[in-house]
């Protein structure tokens, strides 16, 4: 069959529509579009640094709290560099004041990701900020690493989860607690999504055990008075009072109950969010006698801890204390360490392929060995619990003897997080 003729005007408009499209895909990676890498010349590895987000509230209702993740965060990365960085190059850290403000989040994450093109963005305390952050990391196919525990019922593959789920916190402490104190139970939390999951695996767990909630109430986010749900404290004198209040809420209550004359002997305040910083804030007599549950202490005993808040100690000063969301704060900027050295020093760097290096990383972190759930991109931890005392420390006096597996929808058996997305059975 003869070859057909081309003309002239056909190779040159091929070649004109090829070399438009090259140019369309340089363009636009060259611009941070979300969905086209440059291996060479990567926008994410540029003058031999990789820049990070660190997005967490310096002002506002939440800083009381966000502000010692933004340290632990800013510290690991010095540690970091200083150390040499990560195959020859250097973390450089774009910080960003959300001001505790969900949609300020929402914004300043838009910014890290498309104008700063930071390659991952460590952030977040509140589910709230965490929500709104989300869709920009999955509409632009970025990474978000979330250090804190959190109400589970999530299936992200955008986000790296190095805090505590429900039944990491709460399946030996709900037992513990009715065995020592006793049934009758009020529930108080602040009034979003991470209080209100919390409480339904709360109450699946006493019901198994036959106990009776006297009540469940919700406050707004930076909620200070308080006198009212004390009142009811004092009315109902319930064996526990679970709270999953947060932020500077958690400081006026217990000031609120103590001014009360309420007792923690026969009527303690069992939290998951009460750390080392709130009582700082509080002070211990209005701590003391208190419980939570986390799966790390400050006073935990282990030569990585010991080093932990040591140079945390020296350079952010010595009244400083570490708590259960700073330490996965810390341990996660080294995830994102060992997933870039797995990639090595001619590996792409790109979001998504941190995200898969990431997958089944282990380290000795300060509170024991952890581990990324390669399916739900999860963390094992080791859960402990602990009664606070005057001194605004804690007696550790219920620790786990292996380190427990992230189950992120244990409160909905019926679905699972799968590597492959969530699965319903």
């Amino acid at each position: 069959m003869p070859k057909k003729k081309t003309s002239n005007v056909s190779i040159k408009r091929r070649s004109f529509l090829t070399n438009s499209v090259k140019a369309s895909v340089i363009g636009a990676a060259a611009a941070g579009f979300p969905h086209i890498w440059m291996k060479q010349g990567n926008v994410f590895a540029a003058n031999n640094e990789i820049k990070v987000g660190v997005l967490f509230s310096l002002t506002g209702g939440l800083a009381i709290i966000e502000e010692s993740l933004h340290k632990a965060t800013i510290m690991a990365i010095e540690e970091i560099n200083a150390a040499g960085g990560v195959n020859g190059m250097k973390l450089k850290a774009i910080e960003a004041d959300p001001a505790s403000d969900p949609a300020t989040f929402a914004a300043k994450a838009r910014t890290l990701v498309l104008k700063e093109k930071c390659v991952t963005v460590f952030g977040s305390y509140t589910s709230a900020s965490r929500k709104a952050v989300l869709p920009v990391f999955e509409k632009r196919n970025n990474l978000y690493f979330y250090p804190t525990l959190y109400e589970g019922r999530e299936c992200s593959k955008n986000v790296i989860y190095t805090g505590a789920v429900p039944n990491q916190q709460q399946d030996d402490f709900i037992p513990y607690l009715v065995k020592t104190y006793g049934k009758r139970w009020s529930l108080i939390g602040s009034n979003y999504i991470y209080p209100k999951e919390e409480n339904n695996y709360c109450k699946i767990l006493l019901k198994k055990l036959g106990c009776e909630v006297l009540m469940e109430e919700y406050v707004p986010l930076g909620h200070s008075e308080f006198s009212s749900v004390v009142n009811k404290f004092k009315n109902d004198k319930p064996d526990v009072i679970f709270s999953t209040v947060v932020g500077d809420s958690v400081v006026a209550l217990h000031k609120q109950y103590r001014a009360a004359g309420l007792n923690p002997d026969k009527m303690p305040m069992a939290s998951l969010t009460t750390s080392e910083n709130e009582v700082a804030a509080m002070g211990g007599d209005a701590a003391a006698g208190h419980l939570t549950s986390a799966p790390y202490f400050m006073v935990h005993q282990s030569a990585e801890n010991e080093k932990f808040v040591s140079s945390y100690k020296k350079r952010w000063g010595s009244d400083k204390v570490t708590h259960f969301v700073s330490e996965p704060a810390y341990f996660g900027v080294y995830i994102f360490k060992q997933a870039l050295e797995r990639l090595g020093a001619s590996g792409d760097i790109t979001p998504p392929n941190i995200m898969e290096a990431c997958k089944g990383q282990e380290l000795i972190a300060p509170q024991g060995k952890i581990r990324i759930d390669p399916d739900n991109l999860h963390t094992y931890l080791w859960p402990k619990i602990g009664i606070c005392k005057s001194d605004g420390q804690f007696d550790i006096i219920q620790k786990t003897d292996n380190w427990l597996k992230p189950l992120p929808y244990a409160a909905y058996p019926d679905q699972t997080c799968t590597e492959k997305g969530l699965v319903n059975a």
